[in-house]
């Protein structure tokens, strides 16, 4: 499960301000944000905690 949304939300900040701060486009942070993403590459990864301020276990939880 993917909880961007959650953290940009108590960031007050938005989807595409992220995707301009970090790099990526607002598609393919959209992809990640909605749970439809196959894999995130570390550098990615550390970009959007380095960003948001959290660790990657902030933003992703595992669920069976």
């Amino acid at each position: 499960m993917v909880k961007l949304d959650d953290i940009l939300h108590d960031r007050r900040m938005t989807l595409t301000e992220l995707a301009d701060r970090v790099g990526l486009t607002l598609a393919n942070l959209s992809i990640l944000k909605t749970g439809k993403a196959k894999a995130i590459r570390f550098s990615t990864l550390a970009a959007i905690c380095r960003e948001l301020e959290c660790q990657p276990g902030d933003l992703l939880s595992y669920q069976a």
